[in-house]
């Protein structure tokens, strides 16, 4: 049992979480896949960047149909990353070295080989046959609704032993749990149990306003090409030609949340949730934040989509953040394991990266790093052989997935980047080999120093990670806001473009104190 005394329950407020992709962070067996004793020989890189968390993708038994985010054993290691012991020793290693340790839960659905799945398919009458989402045909034999899927086409799957369709959001083999049955929060509220007990601080929650549906299976209702943002879902999808009512973010999610928030209160842990909403992420991030007793922090993709993140759509940001959801606490996010890098997808120079990073850790909320962003690295960009992600492979070469930003972490200029000494899973980028640890460490101007830099500039500063933020305005390319404390105030000006202005060079991020 996990030693429940008195522990500081705030530490997420304002912190620094640095993701870890398993697959591509450091592999110890020769295999080509990166594993759980890889992360733990690398951990004490990690707390050199001064970040107080990982979150740790998930690592569970899978079929890796969709690399590990269908889950076919919660409780299960995947023996392509190690075993239990692996796992224990990179608890005992995170928190010798100061670090809280969060990893990834895909509650929404499972793979369709977990024995649930297995034995609700088998008849309509079996104890588990109401644990995933099933439905009758349309007379005329089509799906119940007209939801889709995320990753192409119906969310929805004939299954010839029930005659009867499963939802799945997302790939067919990854059917949709139904959380109106209270057996099956019951079973995820053990589960996460488990893993409290084995000494975890904390959980990513994939996907946590996908957990519920809507249970009179009401269609959803068209979405007009004005309103349509490709957030969550790239423009080539028809994903977004609906308006999401019903399939997702229904208001039962709220109940659930508080049961999930009751548990991890006497561990003292903490959760971020992954808000997948292109119309009203910012009001469910308040509902989900902003009452007590729900969870700690979401993220959205506000700053994780687009072909540029200029000053004037930061203030939108805000404003609107101010507007609809004035309570809630955000985790923000410009690169994670779904998106292009930033460096790429926004175009940014070394001096660019280096401003938004700063700018990244003077916003008031918390902060999630990805591996290797640290590093600079850029998208990489792969052959349509090379890909592995089925998203990706779907909606080639108009959308060309997920794999270019989870390629493998690279240390060093030896073998695969240090990687691996085997052919990885995904090919390391020639690029890549020119932004290594060891390069970087090196070099006083490098990327890596100057987010070392800036994330002990945030942990310095207390106003940065618990102040207020107010007087947020754009002058031009000029991002102004004030942050404050009770012990201090610091008014932070933006130059976020390759041109001089506002009295700030190109680039220039300028902090005063007072």
């Amino acid at each position: 049992m996990a030693d429940l005394t008195e522990t500081t329950t705030d530490w997420w407020k304002g912190g620094i979480i640095y993701q870890i992709y398993p697959r591509s962070f450091q592999d110890t067996t020769g295999d080509g896949i990166g594993d759980l004793a890889g992360i733990a020989q690398r951990l004490p890189y990690v707390a050199s960047l001064g970040v107080d968390a990982v979150w740790i993708s998930p690592f569970f038994t899978s079929p890796m149909k969709d690399f590990g985010y269908d889950v076919s054993d919660y409780r299960g290691i995947d023996p392509i990353f190690g075993t239990m012991q692996d796992f224990d020793w990179l608890i005992e290693r995170a928190h010798e070295l100061g670090l809280k340790v969060m990893i990834d839960l895909v509650m929404s659905h499972t793979s369709d080989q977990h024995e649930w799945f297995r034995e609700s398919r088998r008849t309509r009458d079996n104890p588990k046959a109401d644990w995933y989402v099933w439905a009758d045909p349309k007379p005329d034999g089509t799906a119940p609704t007209n939801w889709l899927s995320i990753f192409g086409g119906s969310a929805w799957q004939w299954d010839s032993r029930r005659e009867q369709y499963y939802l799945h959001n997302f790939l067919a083999s990854q059917p949709d749990l139904n959380f109106h049955n209270p057996e099956v929060q019951q079973a995820l509220l053990d589960m996460a149990q488990f893993w409290l007990d084995k000494g975890v601080d904390g959980f990513r929650l994939d996907t946590i306003n996908f957990y519920f549906h809507d249970a009179q299976l009401r269609d959803n209702p068209p979405l007009a090409p004005e309103l349509r943002r490709a957030d969550t879902a790239p423009a080539v999808n028809p994903y977004n030609h609906q308006s999401h009512r019903y399939d997702k973010s229904q208001p039962e999610n709220l109940a659930f949340l508080e049961r999930f928030a009751a548990l991890l209160r006497p561990y003292g842990a903490a959760v971020v949730g992954e808000i997948g909403d292109s119309e009203r992420a910012l009001e469910l991030l308040e509902e989900y934040t902003g009452v007590s007793g729900r969870v700690q922090m979401s993220y959205v993709f506000d700053f994780l989509s687009g072909d540029s993140l200029p000053a004037e759509r930061i203030v939108q940001v805000f404003d609107q953040l101010q507007s609809v959801a004035p309570n809630s606490w955000p985790c923000w996010a410009m690169s994670n394991h779904d998106v292009m890098r930033h460096v790429s997808r926004w175009n940014l120079s070394d001096q660019g990266a280096k401003a938004y990073a700063t700018v990244l850790m003077c916003l008031r909320g918390s902060v999630c790093l990805y591996q290797g962003e640290e590093l600079g690295l850029p998208e990489a960009d792969l052959a349509f052989e090379d890909l592995r992600d089925p998203y990706g492979i779907e909606f080639w070469p108009e959308f060309k997935g997920r794999d270019g930003c989870r390629t493998p972490m690279v240390w060093d200029m030896g073998v695969n980047g240090g990687f691996s000494t085997s052919p990885p899973w995904l090919p390391v980028p020639h690029a890549h080999l020119q932004r290594t640890v060891v390069a970087e460490e090196a070099d006083a101007q490098s990327m890596l120093h100057h987010y070392r830099w800036a994330i002990g500039l945030r942990r310095k500063h207390s106003a940065l990670r618990h102040g207020s933020m107010t007087d947020m305005s754009v002058d031009g390319t000029i991002l102004s806001f004030r942050r404050a404390d009770d012990k201090q105030t610091l008014q932070i000006r933006a130059n976020l473009s390759e041109e001089e202005a506002g009295g700030l060079a190109p680039w220039q991020v300028q902090i005063i104190e007072g």
